[in-house]
């Protein structure tokens, strides 16, 4: 086993993510959510509130275009996503969240919750707070799409 100090910070960062991801996984198939994959899930918290572009969805998911076409069609056929008209320009289609994937999103919200209060309780108030803000600055340096 690697010792703590020859942990990378990345490492540090994708640990707790991870553990996050997981409770939130294990909730959404309690629910009766359990027809998507993880690629899929990181493909849908990309569609803004009023539908995203494939093109940018495959950008900011690091995908190809091909890729998150397929994944689309997935949610599309499970019932996760629908496709329709970009009002701003009638050649382009927009992928938006369809009611299924804003009824699992409440559930994957309610955990996330859950787990950071968790964390709060475990690191304190303030040490939260810390962490927080440092992660919103380091957001500032690695979000291309903050």
């Amino acid at each position: 086993m690697v010792a703590e100090s020859e942990l990378t910070t990345g490492v540090l960062l994708f640990l707790p993510y991870r553990a996050l991801e997981n409770r939130v996984f294990a909730a959404l198939a309690e629910a009766g959510f359990d027809d998507f994959t993880p690629a899929q899930a990181r493909l849908m918290q990309r569609i803004g509130p009023n539908g995203t572009r494939l093109t940018e969805l495959a950008e900011q998911a690091q995908v190809t275009k091909q890729t998150a076409g397929f994944l689309v069609d997935q949610l599309e056929k499970t019932g996760y996503v629908r496709r329709v008209p970009d009002p701003t320009d009638g050649r382009a289609r927009l992928v938006c969240g369809a009611q299924k994937a804003w009824a699992a999103k409440e559930v994957a919200d309610a955990v996330v919750a859950e787990v950071e209060r968790e964390w709060e309780a475990h690191l304190g108030k303030r040490r939260m707070r810390q962490l927080r803000e440092a992660l919103t600055l380091l957001r500032e340096i690695t979000d291309p799409w903050a």
